[in-house]
C-alpha cells in the first residue's frame, strides 16, 4: 500500500457550520470506537483437542485479533467481541438455554470465563455475551416445572388449554401440544418462549443481567430476538409491551451498570429497529436494510444503493447509535454471496469499516471463509491454515463440524497473512485506518454525487477531522472523475493528503456556489478497480 501526498486542494469551510454537524453526531459513547468481532466459541479455535472450541482457544488466539500493541501490524485490530450464547445448553448454537449461570461444559468454566474477560481487556477489548431473554430451553429446570403443573412456575410460560390455532409472524407452527395443553414457542418447539409478563419471570432475567455484569464481568449484551419478547394476541412482535418491558430492563441494567452495551438484535425494517434506541430500551439494533444495501452494491458495482440507505440511517437514528454488518451466523457468508469474489469483499470491507455507526464482522468473514445454509454450515471451524481435515483448529482427527467450502482454496490465516494483496491484509489496514481516525468512528457522513455509478463517495467530519472516502465498486478503473454537492458547509482552504489508497495525482475545488454546493470537482485523476482512497483534508 503506498500513501501519496496530494498536492494542495482548494476546500472552503464554515467552522461554525462544522461546529453544527459535529454537534450531530454527539454524545459519543465508548462503543463508537470500537469494531467488533462476533466469535462461535464452538468453531473458533479447539485447545484441548476434543474437536470442539473453547473459552481457552480464544484466548489463545486473542493475539491475532488484537495484541495489544498498537505498533504490530500482524493482528487484526479489534477493539470488542461478541460472543454467541456460552450457557449450558442442549443445542449446539446455545440458544436453547438451560442454565443461564454456567458456562457449556463443551467450552470450559466460569474462571475461564473470567480468564478471558481479563485477558481480553489487557488488550483493549471489550467482551458482550449473547443474551437469550425471548425463550429458554424446553431442557430448562424452569419449563419442566411449569410443564410439570408446578403451581411456583405454572405461569413461567405461556400455555393454553386449547390450541388458539393460529401461526407466527413468518407463518410458523408457535402452538406446540404438551399433553392436552399447547405452549406458545415462536421458533421452535423445543425453545419455548417465557412470560414475561410475569414478574417473577422478569426478577429472574434482572439477577441473571445483574450476576454477568457484576460476578463475571461482561462490558454488555447482544441482546436476542428482542422484538419477539411480549406477545398481544396474533400481534407478536414489536408490540408497545415489548418496547416498556425493554425500556425497564435498560434501566436496570444502567443501575447495575450505566457504562454496559446493550445491542438489539430487531430483524425487521429499519423504522421498526430505530424505534428501540429512540426510545431509550437498548443502546444499539443492528441495521439489517443496511447490510442487505452494502451486499446489494458490492453485488452490482453500484452505489446507489450503499449510499442511500447508508444517509437515510445516519439521519434516522441517533448519530451512530447502529451496528453495521455485511452477515452474521443466521446468514449465507458474504463470500458466498459474492460468488467468491475477493475483491468485491474488500469492497464490501471498505464500506462496512469507513461507514457511519458501529462495525460487527462475523468470525472468518476477514479471510473470505464461505459457507451457505443450513445453519451448521455457516458456522464451520474456523479456517488458520492449510491442514487437510481440520484447517488448524483442532488437534483431533475431525472438528465437530466439518471445514467451510473452499478451504482447500487459500482461505486461511496462514496463507493470507503475509500477502500484502489478500483480504486479510485488506481487513487489518482497514480496522487501523479507523482506529487512528476519529472522524471515521462517529463523525458525520455526507453522501458526495460523483459521474461514475460505480464510485461510492463520502465525508466524514467530527469537527476536527475531514475525510473524503472514494470506493470504486467496479471492476473497470474510473477516470475523468466529477463529484458535486448541491448543498454543503464548504468552503475556505484545505490541504489534501492521501492517507489509504494508490491515488497520487491532485484535484482542486473552486466555483463553490453561496450554500456551499460545488460541481466538476475531480478529486483524482484515476481510480483503479476495486480500489478504496481515503483523503484527509486539513485546514490551511
Amino acid at each position: 500500500m503506498r500513501f501519496r501526498l496530494f498536492a494542495f486542494l482548494l476546500i472552503t469551510l464554515s467552522f461554525s457550520a462544522r461546529a453544527l454537524s459535529a454537534q450531530n453526531a454527539a454524545p459519543v459513547q465508548w462503543w463508537n470506537d470500537r469494531v467488533f468481532y462476533e466469535i462461535f466459541v464452538r468453531s473458533f479455535y479447539d485447545s484441548d483437542g476434543d474437536g470442539i472450541g473453547d473459552l481457552r482457544g480464544v484466548i489463545e488466539k486473542l493475539d491475532y485479533l488484537n495484541d495489544g500493541d498498537p505498533n504490530t501490524t500482524d493482528d487484526l485490530g479489534i477493539t470488542g467481541i461478541w460472543l454467541m450464547p456460552v450457557t449450558v445448553s442442549p443445542t449446539y448454537h446455545g440458544y436453547g438455554v438451560s442454565d443461564y449461570t454456567q458456562i457449556d461444559p463443551d467450552y470450559g468454566t466460569l474462571d475461564d470465563m473470567r480468564a478471558l474477560i481479563a485477558a481480553a481487556h489487557e488488550r483493549g477489548i471489550a467482551v458482550i455475551i449473547d443474551l437469550v431473554i425471548n425463550h429458554t430451553s424446553n431442557q430448562h429446570p424452569w419449563f419442566q416445572a411449569s410443564a410439570a403443573g408446578d403451581p411456583e412456575f405454572a405461569d413461567w410460560y405461556i400455555w393454553a388449554d386449547d390450541d388458539p390455532d393460529y401461526r407466527g409472524p413468518d407463518g410458523q407452527t408457535v402452538w406446540h401440544p404438551f399433553g392436552d395443553r399447547f405452549y406458545y414457542g415462536v421458533f421452535d418447539s423445543s425453545m419455548p418462549d417465557l412470560n414475561l409478563n410475569n414478574p417473577d419471570v422478569t426478577a429472574a432475567l434482572y439477577e441473571i443481567a445483574r450476576f454477568w455484569l457484576e460476578d463475571v464481568g461482561v462490558d454488555g449484551f447482544r441482546m436476542d430476538a428482542v422484538k419477539h419478547l411480549i406477545e398481544d394476541g396474533q400481534t407478536q412482535v414489536n408490540t408497545p409491551a415489548t418496547h416498556a418491558w425493554l425500556s425497564a430492563f435498560d434501566d436496570f441494567i444502567d443501575s447495575v451498570n450505566d457504562q454496559a452495551l446493550t445491542v438489539g438484535e430487531v430483524w425487521s425494517s429499519t423504522f421498526d429497529a430505530d424505534n428501540y434506541v429512540d426510545d431509550s430500551e437498548v443502546d444499539m439494533t443492528f441495521d439489517f436494510e443496511l447490510a442487505n444495501a452494502l451486499l446489494q452494491s458490492a453485488q452490482s458495482q453500484r452505489s446507489a444503493g450503499a449510499a442511500s440507505i447508508t444517509t437515510r440511517d445516519f439521519d434516522l437514528y441517533p448519530a451512530n447509535q447502529f451496528g453495521i454488518f455485511l452477515t452474521n451466523h443466521d446468514q449465507n457468508r458474504i463470500m458466498s454471496q459474492l460468488n467468491g469474489n475477493v475483491d468485491a469483499a474488500k469492497t464490501a470491507a471498505s464500506m462496512l469499516l469507513l461507514g457511519p455507526g458501529v462495525p460487527f464482522l462475523y468470525y472468518g468473514e476477514e479471510i473470505g471463509m464461505e459457507g451457505e445454509k443450513p445453519d451448521e454450515y455457516i458456522r464451520t471451524p474456523m479456517q488458520w491454515d492449510d491442514t487437510p481435515t481440520t484447517a488448524g483448529f483442532t488437534t483431533a482427527a475431525h472438528p465437530w463440524e466439518r471445514l467451510g467450502e473452499g478451504s482447500e482454496n487459500g482461505i486461511s490465516v496462514s496463507a493470507q497473512t503475509d500477502d500484502p494483496a489478500s483480504l486479510l491484509t485488506h481487513y487489518r489496514q482497514l480496522i487501523a485506518l479507523r482506529n487512528a481516525h476519529p472522524a471515521l468512528q462517529h463523525g458525520t457522513f455526507t453522501t458526495i454525487d460523483c459521474n461514475a455509478r460505480s464510485v461510492h463517495s463520502f465525508l466524514r467530519d467530527n469537527g476536527d477531522e475531514l475525510l473524503l472516502v472514494l470506493i470504486n465498486l467496479s471492476d473497470e478503473p474510473v477516470t475523468d472523475l466529477d463529484c458535486e454537492a448541491r448543498a454543503s458547509h464548504l468552503s475556505g482552504s484545505f490541504a489534501a493528503s492521501v492517507i489509504f489508497g494508490e491515488a497520487s495525482e491532485a484535484g482542486e475545488l473552486g466555483g463553490l456556489e453561496d450554500d456551499g454546493g460545488f460541481s466538476g470537482y475531480m478529486p483524482v485523476a484515476s481510480l483503479a478497480p476495486f480500489s478504496t482512497t481515503v483523503i484527509h483534508l486539513a485546514p490551511q
